[in-house]
């Protein structure tokens, strides 16, 4: 639980200096920024769990073996099953849960962090509000706001609009950003505003409310754009031509599915290797440095050629049954390891050899 906590902190702090600059850009708040980088943590989990798992097994298997609490339990008669059980069990629940993240919480949370960052992205206020300073924005729109306060009132704002020869001003003591179907608008509140007419005449009108529309000036679309990583089960298996066509082919949507349901085979498979490299062989004085060298080599080897199983598999269909097979089998060749040191090396006997000895005895 340390490791796999340690690791998640990590994580949380890259991600949340990815999200820093952006926000900053942006002019969004703290808890923008918080909220993004929790719904990044279940993508996280799914990858660290297993290394989590593997490197807290490590320790706790280390320690045990080091005070000689393995060599007791072994010598009260305990089998290896059932010195191992408590692993498996952890083991088990790491795979269930990793497998609820994988399924449910992660896509779940991609899709809210999608949309999250598409409210940022086309947030209007704070492209085209900034307190105290004219912002040019597109299609000739110049605005101008004295003071922001907290819930998004804008105080004495000043708008220029620039469309062709026809030049239009606008002013109000209040105004709010809002949207009108699907549509953005600024409702404008106490303000008049000003041109001149093709014959050179000023106009000027004062109003109480008025919706000045905003679509003209904003390329933004309206389209939340997902990736495979965003969908459910379902739609990765099932996808709708919707999909396909924005989100990726059925090759690439099967390979994250696959990928998303063998996941929890790398906490098998981490909880046997960890168990492989203390309890799989011969009592060392010396440590087992050597060991853990190498099945923390053989994991991340493992864990390596799986993502590119998974990267291979968005090309080739037939690959994503090695998305399976390869923590299978590295989890069997573990518990072989693991299960090894239970039966005695015989002394292979030489009769000739044997008899040689015995004459010359």
């Amino acid at each position: 639980m340390g490791a796999c906590a340690a690791l998640a902190g990590i994580g949380i702090l890259s991600q949340s200096l990815d999200q820093l600059e952006f926000i900053v850009e942006r002019g969004q708040s703290v808890w923008v920024m918080v909220k993004l980088t929790l719904l990044a943590v279940p993508q996280l989990l799914a990858v660290i769990i297993p290394i989590g798992l593997f490197v807290g097994a490590l320790i706790s298997l280390t320690r045990l073996q080091r005070e000689q609490e393995l060599t007791a339990v072994f010598a009260s008669g305990v089998t290896r099953w059932s010195a191992i059980r408590p692993a498996a069990r952890l083991a088990i629940i790491a795979a269930l849960l990793t497998l609820a993240i994988t399924t449910v919480v992660q896509p779940w949370a991609q899709r809210q962090a999608r949309a999250e960052t598409f409210a940022v992205r086309t947030d209007l206020a704070a492209l085209l509000v900034e307190e105290g300073r004219f912002v040019q924005g597109p299609e000739g729109l110049t605005v101008y706001v004295q003071q922001i306060e907290q819930n998004g009132l804008l105080k004495n704002l000043f708008a220029y609009v620039q469309d062709g020869d026809r030049t239009t001003t606008w002013d109000a003591a209040e105004a709010r950003f809002s949207r009108i179907d699907g549509q953005p608008y600024l409702t404008l509140l106490n303000g008049s505003w000003q041109r001149y007419s093709s014959r050179g005449v000023l106009e000027y009108l004062s109003f109480g409310r008025y919706e000045l529309p905003l679509a003209q000036y904003t390329d933004v679309t309206e389209d939340i754009r997902f990736k495979p990583a965003d969908l459910y089960l379902t739609q990765l298996f099932n996808p709708s031509p919707r999909d396909l066509e924005k989100v990726g082919s059925a090759a690439q949507l099967a390979a994250e599915g696959h990928s998303r349901l063998s996941a929890p085979l790398y906490a098998l498979m981490a909880m046997a290797m960890a168990l492989a490299a203390i309890m799989g062989g011969q009592f060392s004085r010396t440590g087992y440095g050597l060991r853990i060298a190498k099945a923390a080599a053989a994991f991340l080897l493992v864990r390596i050629v799986g993502y590119g199983i998974v990267a291979a598999s968005a090309w080739n269909g037939w690959l994503n049954v090695f998305q399976y097979l390869l923590p299978i089998l590295a989890t069997v060749v573990a518990l072989r390891l693991l299960f090894r040191a239970l039966k005695p090396r015989r002394r292979r006997s030489w009769p000739a050899f044997e008899r040689l000895k015995a004459r010359f005895a």
